[in-house]
């Protein structure tokens, strides 16, 4: 890797800068909002199945899988956002090399591994980490793998559907796949979601462990959306007064209707009795937003509400969910507090597909119109924080942007929200990055890892990072995970369509990340990978 060296000046030029950022950029003074009304339905139905190693579903082999189909997309409208802006918050230089200690790095569920070949693009990897295993997803199939070894375990990978055997309805017969994969460390129980969108009504289907074995037992639960609320693209949080989760609804499946965000009762689901949601609906003027996602052992403070994302012009937009299980007249949401930021342009136009690649002229999209999972939540020493990034374009020239990853790190939400630091990927090697996935832990150091390609670069797998000490708004040189070893060809432009970086629940130190890549050029071929690794002195 190419490494640059950081003068004086400029590191004192870059940490004034971005401390006057973090010192302005803060929420607008107008209050927030209430919305409603607040919707609350009790969960279809709910069961507890046998051990999920003896439940059906393994993956098929290469030689009966005949099938292969490509994810739609459905791109959110603009909120705003200005296409051609200089980037306000580009990092010019770089430090050393992440000096980050290496763990595992082993194959996830793909193309021609543990007997797997792709059926749909895009994968939609996502993972988490738990006291003893590791769970990868990608659409429709996961596994789980021992967290010390890298191995798989027996009778992985499964169908999505899988867990759901004997359960009834359109969570067993039908794998569509969107997956989240959560770890409540907290309660040291799995959390594992898809959605069943293919027959009606559309539904999310949930099942949460009985105990810290992602093997063992699970209680499941169905929530409906009825007959005409499609709820596209879901994504969950883990948070002490429930589980969090946001959708983009697509009325009949077609017409962008708004995000819906809903609270499910986790003190019942984790005691395994009848559970209930509280929703709200947003209007069509916000999408793609995000729960926050509780990493390390400090709970937020008692009686905290949970905060969702998203953004909008040169903004992040702040929301705050109160939920009372017991009297939903009590249940607010509010907001959003708009939080300025850096100016940034959105990557490929606002979310298409301008990805270049070696060797062809097929583009890769970019998923710019969105808030990249997760949202990750940490309270360090009673100072709360927020982390979150996105793709923007960044470049002189409107015909040679380059697709970068801004990130985030917003503190107080509970008070008055403030970027206390952000940064744009520098983009002097002209490669290309997005689809990332940011963390940080015990320490305050912080992982992002994403994907990279470019002309002459295979979409590969790279992550960077910073210590606790770094100057604000800078990240290190960054560490490949794992070299490309081809493009993706013909039609398919779908990669992602997220990735997942997650600590380490045992030391919370560890960061494992997982996303795709290509071993050879190709249509429907990708493959994925799963690596660990954490900063020096956090023990």
């Amino acid at each position: 890797m190419r490494r640059f060296r950081l003068s004086l000046a400029l590191v004192v030029m870059l940490t004034v800068a971005v401390l006057v950022v973090g010192i302005t950029f803060s929420a607008q003074a107008a209050p927030p909002q209430p919305i409603g009304p607040v919707e609350v339905s009790s969960a279809v139905y709910s069961d507890v199945s046998g051990p999920l190693s003896g439940l059906a579903g393994v993956a098929p082999a290469a030689s009966t899988d005949k099938e292969k189909k490509e994810k739609p997309l459905r791109v959110l409208p603009n909120m705003g956002n200005a296409l051609n802006q200089t980037d306000g918050a580009l990092q010019t230089a770089a430090g050393p090399l992440a000096g980050t200690t290496s763990g595992l790095n082993f194959a996830g569920v793909g193309q021609g591994d543990y007997g797997f070949s792709d059926q749909y693009a895009p994968p939609d990897t996502v993972g988490a980490v738990g006291e003893t295993q590791y769970v990868q997803w990608v659409n429709t199939y996961f596994a789980v793998f021992d967290k010390a070894t890298g191995a798989i375990l027996n009778g992985f990978p499964k169908a999505g559907n899988s867990p759901w055997v004997g359960f009834g309805g359109g969570c067993e017969t039908n794998n569509d796949g969107d997956p989240i994969v959560q770890y409540d460390k907290v309660a040291r129980r799995w959390i594992l979601t898809q959605f069943s969108v293919s027959t009606l009504p559309y539904l999310q289907c949930v099942a949460v462990s009985q105990t810290s074995d992602a093997t063992g037992a699970y209680t499941r639960y169905a929530f409906s959306y009825g007959n005409t609320q499609f709820n596209d693209y879901p994504k969950m949080g883990v948070w002490p007064d429930g589980y969090y989760i946001s959708y983009n609804i697509f009325n009949n499946a077609q017409t962008f209707a708004g995000s819906k965000v809903c609270a499910f009762d986790r003190t019942a689901m984790l005691a395994g009795t009848a559970a209930t949601q509280q929703c709200f609906q947003l209007s069509t003027s916000f999408g793609g937003l995000l729960p926050p996602d509780l990493d390390g052992v400090n709970a937020p403070p008692t009686g905290s509400p949970n905060f969702f994302m998203n953004f909008g012009a040169n903004s992040l937009n702040l929301w705050k969910f109160h939920v009372d299980f017991a009297n939903a007249a009590n249940t607010t949401f509010t907001g959003p507090a708009s939080i300025p930021v850096a100016a940034f342009s959105a990557a490929c136009s606002g979310g298409g597909a301008c990805i270049p690649q070696p060797s062809t002229s097929n583009r890769l999209d970019s998923l710019a119109d969105r808030l990249m999972y997760r949202l990750a939540y940490r309270n360090r020493g009673g100072v709360e924080s927020l982390l979150v990034n996105h793709s923007v374009a960044v470049g002189a020239s409107k015909r040679s942007k380059i697709t970068s990853v801004r990130w985030y790190e917003v503190r107080s939400p509970n008070a008055t929200p403030t970027v206390f630091q952000q940064g744009t990927l520098g983009i002097s090697d002209s490669i290309h990055r997005w689809m990332g996935s940011i963390a940080s832990d015990k320490q305050g150091n912080i992982a992002l890892g994403y994907s990279a390609s470019s002309g002459s670069v295979f979409p590969s797998i790279r992550y960077t990072g910073r210590l606790v000490g770094d100057p604000v708004g800078t990240m290190q040189t960054e560490s490949i995970v794992q070299a490309g070893g081809g493009s993706q060809t013909g039609n398919l432009h779908r990669w992602g369509d997220y990735s997942a970086m997650t600590v380490d629940p045992v030391d919370d130190c560890t960061f494992w990340f997982t996303t795709e890549y290509l071993k050879a050029s190709g249509t429907f071929n990708w493959s994925t990978r799963i690596a660990s690794f954490k900063f020096p002195g956090c023990t």
